[in-house]
């Protein structure tokens, strides 16, 4: 089983024909995705690899059926390309976009409330990955181990993929990993995905990394310790950043006393999840919990 994707994913890709979009989108094909469209404004009617490029997402739904897209777009463009997927009721919107104004993403979590039917992942996230059966977005290909039974979520999207490797090395497959992105305004959170591994047979185990700044982890925690019976091992990326200095991305920052590593692995501890203070040791820790 999986969570939001899998083999019978498919895949729109907007951006297709930037140099991002290209490599990518062929990184995606080589895993086994099923790209059926790409869009590009004003590139309709070409082909990239084969694959039909389009002028407008209206065009590419109705020729080609997607019910997935991935947005490689440049931020001053990525919020209206993700409205476009909205409005063409794609099911999964998978955006990678970095550096998106958070006025930008207001208007989108806005408009993505009128709209339950699609589920927005990310901005500034690695992606999706299912082992085995469909990858959308930018995790190395030769991450993850299909089978399961460990889910993971992950705000950053490097320790997404180091997570993977760990797991995988200790011979713990994964149903599916979720890179929810590290930006303080994004499409789907610690919960949404918490919840749908939840209700997952096939997931038996989850392993949530978080970071400074807000409070997702702490939100998450509650939710695990008042619905969660499955163990969860998690890890809180941070714990020596300075207060008041941005680190890394636009989520992970500690301002006002809040948003700390301490308070962030004390809610874990309260929730019960296995937490994790060396990220070098975290698939020795799921082998042993799991």
């Amino acid at each position: 089983m999986s969570v939001f994707l899998d083999k019978n994913t498919r895949l729109l890709v907007q951006g297709i024909t930037g140099k991002e979009g290209q490599f990518h989108t062929r990184q995606c094909v080589a895993y086994g995705t099923n790209v059926v469209a790409g869009m590009t404004p004003g590139k309709g009617g070409q082909k990239m690899d084969g694959i039909p490029v389009y002028n407008s997402v209206r065009e590419a739904t109705e020729a080609t059926k997607p019910n997935a897209s991935m947005i490689l777009v440049p931020p001053p463009f990525a919020a209206d390309a993700i409205l476009e997927a909205i409005d063409s009721d794609i099911e999964l919107i998978v955006c990678i976009t970095e550096g998106i104004p958070v006025m930008d993403m207001m208007r989108v979590k806005n408009y993505l409330a009128q709209k339950p039917q699609c589920r927005l992942v990310g901005p500034n996230c690695p992606g999706l990955m299912t082992p085995g059966e469909c990858k959308i977005g930018i995790m190395p290909n030769s991450m993850g181990k299909a089978g399961g039974p460990v889910g993971v979520i992950s705000r950053s999207g490097t320790l997404t993929y180091e997570v993977m490797h760990q797991l995988t090395e200790v011979g713990l497959g994964q149903t599916t990993c979720i890179g929810i992105g590290g930006d303080p305004i994004n499409g789907t959170n610690f919960i949404d995905c918490l919840s749908a591994f939840n209700q997952d047979p096939a997931t038996k185990a989850v392993v949530m990394v978080g970071e400074i700044g807000g409070n997702a982890e702490e939100d998450a925690c509650a939710f695990i310790k008042a619905n969660m019976d499955m163990p969860v091992v998690g890890f809180i990326a941070g714990l020596t950043a300075p207060p008041g200095r941005r680190m890394g991305h636009a989520g992970a920052i500690v301002s006002g006393g809040k948003g700390t590593a301490e308070a962030k692995i004390e809610a874990m501890k309260a929730a019960g999840v296995h937490h994790c203070d060396n990220l070098g040791k975290i698939g020795e820790l799921a082998k042993k919990v799991f």
